[in-house]
């Protein structure tokens, strides 16, 4: 899904610059690796009117205009949150990892997954982490993520809870041909008190062993009507 086009202008965390046009991106859902803590989310969701996802870890294409690495968006409707995940880019045949924020309409995830996805904006940082042609070079289980919202921690916990982004793109099925310039939202923890926040100030982490933290802050505003 390529409507648009997004140049997004990121650096690695040792200052080389790179201006990266994306012409895929995917957001990874439900990749928890204990499959029966999966089963049991799907089920706690559909009791609030979530729809189940077709599979399991499930991927929704978005258009690429979706992406910023912008300190605000505007969402069109007052129950929207968002979730701190590892973010993998693909760009002239290396990876990157960075973070980001998969922010999504509550209230339109009862009805579409698709579209609530779709609704609101998906802020990264724009700093990265430079991965070579192996996205498995860190150590996934010891990467820690966090999210405050509003000042709260919100999210806090390892990736060992989610699978490796890169098996994620096995699952996904990616050719192995495929040289498209990827953005891959790889999933997310637990909340830690179980319940959506619909905050104004967004702030998401990531720290990778041997690296600085990747730390970025975001700000929601309501479009009027």
């Amino acid at each position: 899904m390529t409507t648009s086009t997004t140049r997004l202008h990121l650096r690695t965390d040792s200052g080389q610059p790179l201006a990266f046009t994306p012409t895929r991106f995917i957001v990874g859902g439900y990749t928890g690796r204990d499959s029966a803590a999966v089963e049991h989310h799907v089920d706690e969701l559909a009791a609030i009117g979530v729809p189940r996802p077709e599979s399991i870890p499930a991927f929704y294409e978005l258009a690429v205009d979706r992406l910023t690495t912008e300190a605000a968006i505007e969402v069109d409707g007052a129950s929207t949150s968002g979730e701190v995940e590892p973010v993998l880019l693909y760009a002239g045949h290396r990876y990157y990892l960075t973070v980001g924020s998969d922010h999504t309409d509550r209230e339109i995830e009862t009805r579409s997954i698709q579209l609530s996805k779709a609704a609101c904006p998906k802020p990264i940082a724009s700093t990265l982490i430079d991965l070579g042609s192996d996205p498995s070079i860190v150590e996934w289980d010891d990467i820690l993520a966090r999210c405050w919202v509003d000042g709260d921690l919100y999210q806090e916990g390892n990736l060992a809870s989610v699978l490796p982004i890169g098996h994620l793109l096995t699952a996904w099925g990616r050719p192995a041909a495929d040289t498209s310039e990827l953005v891959l939202f790889g999933g997310t923890m637990p909340l830690l008190d179980g319940a959506f926040r619909y905050g104004e100030h967004w702030r998401m982490s990531l720290e990778v062993p041997g690296h600085a933290p990747i730390e970025f802050n975001y700000h929601v505003t309501v479009r009027s009507s």
